[in-house]
């Protein structure tokens, strides 16, 4: 019996994706057979804002990779060796590929898996330098150690009226959360966020369920500012020509935060007069000046090690200027590196069960079908103050 079709997003050169028929998924590694992958119909995949990186040509993704690594699906096809994951399970897919059997995914670092990628330590799907995994925006897609790597929903009804909160799972919850948890927020912090896309909106949210006594979200679209103020953060209207410590202080009365989250990356703008002009250093600059002497940064917004179109020659190559003597003096933290999203998925899922948390209210979802998804992709990039997530299948409307 014949494959059922596919098609998925795929990557053509700076500033063009598109929908086009790709390979239905074979349970399958290069030459040799995938005994411990499943094949899963997509029900839910997001665009993220790190996708965008790659599709506005600021890394050196090849044209061709089938794009995405936000995925929520249903099981329809299990491997041989697969034990514990059955056909008709809905699933969340952490966007880290992982094995479960080296040292680093041993110790819960999966974002760091040693197996799933030839050049470095940490594999994704459809994404940049990260193992050359097929990506899930798509109808369909194989994921590896299944046993290992998905998430379960106990409860399908349950799963799919919670779908659109579920879908964030895959990534921007874990990765706001990781971002929270790394920078030390704890009950009674005061928590600066720098930017209100996706993830910084997902960092907030989860600042608030560690318990901070005040979020302050800093970002220079003020439609994501409205959107960070409606479930109850401060929003800092970075356009203002006013030092950070400055603006911080026009909030709390003092001029520094507990603890820092940069969910920004390196294609980060100035703030105040400056604010249209690029300076990838610009947000960890900021963050080692508003947090206390001691605090933490996390930092789950992308850093690359190539930026074809960085403005300077350094940052072509991943050097930008940190002014990193200000946080040696301060004796600071910071924690790098993708985010290891099994670490937090279960109990995040829970939070979500349970009504803890609205995380897709938060981040102001919008479904659209595959066929939208390059439009998705362009109003993003314009500075919509949404979470897309694409319904291939049409099974949420």
């Amino acid at each position: 019996m014949s494959s059922p079709a596919n098609r998925g997003v795929v990557f053509r050169g700076a500033g063009k994706v598109a929908v086009e028929s790709i390979p239905f998924p074979e349970l399958a590694l290069g030459s040799r057979q995938c005994h411990h992958g499943v094949i899963l119909k997509i029900l839910t995949t997001n665009i993220c804002g790190s996708d965008q990186h790659m599709v506005r040509g600021r890394t050196t993704a090849p044209e061709g990779l089938v794009l995405g690594h936000e995925i929520t699906g249903e099981v329809i096809e299990c491997g041989r060796d697969v034990e514990f994951i059955k056909k008709g399970d809905i699933v969340s897919v952490p966007f880290n590929v992982a094995c479960g059997r080296c040292r680093n995914c041993k110790r819960g670092d999966t974002h760091i898996c040693l197996h799933v990628n030839g050049d470095r330590a940490g594999g994704a799907y459809g994404y940049v330098d990260m193992g050359g995994w097929v990506g899930g925006q798509a109808e369909y897609v194989m994921v590896p150690y299944a046993d290992f790597q998905l998430l379960v929903f106990p409860d399908k009804e349950q799963a799919m009226e919670k779908i659109l909160d579920l879908t964030m799972l895959s990534d921007i919850f874990p990765t706001g959360f990781h971002g929270c948890v790394t920078a030390g927020v704890q009950p009674g912090s005061t928590v600066y966020i720098a930017g209100a896309g996706p993830v910084g909106l997902a960092a907030a949210v989860s600042a608030q369920l560690l318990g901070a006594a005040c979020v302050i979200v800093g970002d220079m679209n003020d439609k994501r500012l409205d959107q960070a103020r409606s479930f109850g953060c401060e929003g800092l209207d970075l356009k203002q020509d006013a030092s950070m410590s400055e603006l911080i202080e026009s909030v709390l009365g003092v001029p520094e935060v507990d603890a820092a989250v940069d969910a920004v990356g390196f294609e980060a703008n100035c703030h105040g007069h400056n604010h249209s002009h690029e300076q990838p250093a610009t947000v960890l600059n900021a963050t080692m000046e508003i947090t206390q002497a001691g605090g933490r940064v996390g930092i789950p917004g992308l850093y690359v090690t190539e930026d074809p179109g960085a403005e300077s020659e350094d940052a072509k190559h991943g050097n930008i200027s940190m002014k990193f003597g200000l946080g040696w003096a301060k004796a600071m933290s910071f924690h790098t590196g993708q985010t290891p999203a099994m670490r937090y998925q279960r109990q995040l899922m829970q939070a979500i069960l349970h009504d803890r948390v609205q995380i897709g209210k938060a981040v102001n979802v919008q479904t659209i079908s595959l066929d939208e998804a390059p439009q998705g992709y362009a109003d993003f990039d314009g500075g919509a103050a949404k979470k897309f997530v694409i319904d291939p299948h049409g099974v949420l409307r």
